[in-house]
């Protein structure tokens, strides 16, 4: 049934992957105030002055969170079938563990050498919103298989 509680959990998941995609996922300034570097899903771009930037595309970010709100937007539509949903969670687990893993390459060895190694920079609100999905995705997949494991109990008592 759509009215249960891994639906909200799994709709809170694409809904994070929006923000994820509409929103800087982490900048950098640097002590001067001259140098920047934002990271979103589509590119990480460093400014060197007012005149001069490197842009650098990033469009696997693009690709991975498309393809998490697909698998989470199926497994909503699976509930039929909670193995298969369950099977679906953790694929995204591994995606979105992907993805974070990727922010962190890029936020912390990719930009430190551009300038201030001794600045990590900030993560903004789109970095929050992988975070949130990949909560949600974990709270869905623990009440799939508690649903899963009241159908196996009431299946043995009858």
């Amino acid at each position: 049934m759509l009215q249960r509680v891994q639906t909200i959990f799994l709709a809170i998941t694409i809904i994070g992957m929006g923000v994820f995609l509409s929103f800087p996922v982490w900048s950098k300034i640097s002590a001067a105030g001259v140098e920047k570097a934002d990271l979103t899903a589509l590119k990480l771009t460093h400014q060197i002055n007012a005149v001069q930037s490197q842009v650098q595309p990033v469009y696997y970010f693009v690709i991975l969170a498309i393809l998490v709100a697909l698998v989470s937007a199926y497994a909503i539509f699976s509930f039929k079938n909670r193995i298969l949903q369950s099977a679906l969670c953790a694929v995204n687990s591994i995606l979105m563990t992907v993805m974070i893993g990727l922010v962190i390459y890029y936020t912390f060895y990719s930009t430190a050498k551009l300038f201030d190694p001794e600045n990590p920079g900030n993560y903004e609100i789109g970095f929050y919103g992988l975070i949130a999905s990949m909560l949600s995705n974990v709270f869905a997949n623990r009440f799939i298989r508690k649903d899963e494991k009241k159908v196996q109990q009431s299946n043995r008592f009858r």
